[in-house]
């Protein structure tokens, strides 16, 4: 399943993996967010609706380059850094290229959408 990040100067493709989280993820798309930077490490928007966490791990790892979705706040992260174990967070997928493009330690407006 494959997704992209619509920006104003590019777009930037990622493939997730199939779950109900993931399931659920696709159900709210399109879908257009804020990125906000968070810790230097990520970046996140709310999602509308919370996504399920049935069969998902309780936590995971996570690598720059994933997006998850961090089940306690219930928002969309883009990892742009490493990160160790989080309770409550569950992978969706990851980026095929353009990390870079998620670095800016700003906000950033993005239209994400499924993508064939």
């Amino acid at each position: 399943m494959k997704i992209r990040f619509i920006f104003n100067d590019r777009t930037v493709t990622a493939t997730l993996e199939d779950s109900l989280s993931t399931q659920d993820f696709l159900r709210q798309l399109p879908l257009t967010v804020e990125l906000e930077d968070y810790a230097r490490t990520e970046k996140i928007a709310y999602l509308p609706s919370k996504l399920t966490r049935e069969g998902a791990p309780s936590g995971t790892s996570s690598k720059a380059g994933d997006i998850s979705y961090y089940a306690p706040w219930g928002n969309l992260v883009i990892f742009y850094r490493d990160f160790g174990y989080a309770a409550g967070l569950i992978k969706l997928g990851q980026l095929d290229s353009g990390l870079e493009r998620f670095t800016d330690n700003g906000s950033m407006k993005v239209t994400i959408e499924r993508f064939e």
